[in-house]
């Protein structure tokens, strides 16, 4: 790869409290290293903004607000739920991207997401180095789900994992204060999809000194009716 191409970084799908933590560290490493990676463009909503051109001049940005996206909360260039197709179904919007990477000298491509933001990195790299046009692709994880394969922990988890532990905490002194007469359990349920990690994080509220028994449902075993309903009638 030819010293001195610029980079293009995007954020994908639902964002963390972390995401612009992520987009700060790799904007200052890429000005720390100005001889690698001459400038970042962040393309505004994901991968949108490198299909219609719209890309976000960082240069253009202090030092200080780069740094200041450390504790800016939401997407700071907006995200997208985009999905690009396989490389036959959506050729088309693949030599896309190829063309305005080329336009803007882009060599250098993060994007920050979860496994489908991987999935098009993968075929982004397939296909540039195809076409003669080799872009070094990256996946910056990004998913509270914490659900990557080959992450130990996503960028994104600790801080849902803290609100559902602190949310959970929470209504249960209020299901406490209320169970003589009226509510005696409560129901949380969190995201994951397919991975219990966000559930267990709810596990970290329980509280035996001050009663306050949870129940943990997690989606990799298998329901129980009769066993669920049998943990919830021991800790009314």
């Amino acid at each position: 790869m030819a010293q001195g191409k610029n980079a293009f970084y995007a954020q994908s799908g639902g964002v963390s409290a972390v995401i612009n933590a992520s987009a700060c560290g790799l904007i200052q490493a890429a000005r720390a290293h100005s001889d690698k990676i001459a400038n970042v463009y962040a393309g505004r909503h994901g991968i949108i903004g490198a299909l219609t051109e719209d890309l976000i001049d960082t240069s253009q940005d202090s030092d200080e607000a780069i740094a200041g996206l450390r504790h800016t909360p939401s997407g700071a260039f907006g995200s997208c739920r985009y999905k690009l197709k396989g490389l036959q179904e959506s050729r088309a919007e693949y030599e896309r991207l190829i063309e305005v990477f080329k336009a803007h000298d882009i060599g250098y491509f993060f994007y920050n997401g979860g496994g489908d933001s991987a999935d098009t990195c993968h075929k982004i790299s397939q296909l540039s180095e195809n076409m003669g046009f080799p872009i070094q692709a990256i996946h910056v994880p990004k998913t509270v789900d914490n659900d990557l394969p080959i992450t130990d922990t996503c960028p994104g988890f600790g801080s849902v994992a803290k609100y559902i532990a602190v949310s959970t905490r929470e209504a249960s002194y209020d299901v406490r204060s209320m169970a003589r007469t009226s509510t005696k359990v409560f129901v949380l349920e969190v995201m994951g999809r397919h991975a219990g990690w966000i559930a267990a994080a709810g596990g970290l509220a329980a509280d035996q000194h001050n009663k306050i028994p949870i129940v943990v449902l997690f989606p990799e075993v298998d329901f129980d009716k009769q066993r669920f309903l049998a943990r919830v009638k021991e800790n009314v």
